[in-house]
């Protein structure tokens, strides 16, 4: 009787844990962002922004140290300009970025320096339990304003005092 308590104790102390943090480490991350075009080059989201279909994101780690790149995976836009990143495993000690690749629109191809990266934090050591982690949106400038954007940045300005 006594070897079944030790040997159920030593399970309990030693092998359950074990598996229960497995679960939790393997678990993927689902990074949901979206990538529009300014229209209006205002450095921002308008109501005449439009979101880019088939734009090419990346999620890059990287060595919080270092600064070396530890992780990286590439995702597509869907017709809603939505991207939904699945990535592998717990990123704790590093930074992670969602990052502009590539713009399929001619007219609008010119990363947003302000708006082209997106830090994502990758870890469950934070008390979040969801899977699902959402980037801020990342732009792309239009080469040339749309037609309407002096009157909407007036309005802006205006609404603004």
């Amino acid at each position: 009787m006594a070897r079944w308590v030790v040997l159920l104790f030593a399970l309990s102390v030693y092998v359950l844990p074990g598996l229960v943090s497995a679960r939790i480490v393997g678990r993927p991350f689902y990074i949901h962002g979206r990538v529009y075009c300014d229209t209006c080059r205002c450095g921002f989201e308008t109501n005449k922004t439009t979101y880019i279909p088939g734009a090419r994101v990346r999620i890059e780690c990287e060595d919080r140290t270092t600064s070396q790149l530890r992780y990286s995976v590439e995702g597509v836009t869907d017709s809603t300009g939505t991207y939904k990143i699945k990535v592998e495993d717990d990123h704790q000690d590093q930074l992670c970025y969602a990052t502009l690749v590539s713009s399929p629109l001619a007219s609008c191809k010119t990363a947003d320096r302000g708006r082209s990266r997106a830090e994502v934090i990758l870890t469950r050591n934070n008390g979040a339990i969801s899977d699902l982690h959402f980037a801020n949106s990342l732009g792309y400038l239009r080469d040339e304003p749309l037609s309407g954007c002096a009157e909407l940045v007036r309005q802006l300005l205006e609404s603004d005092e």
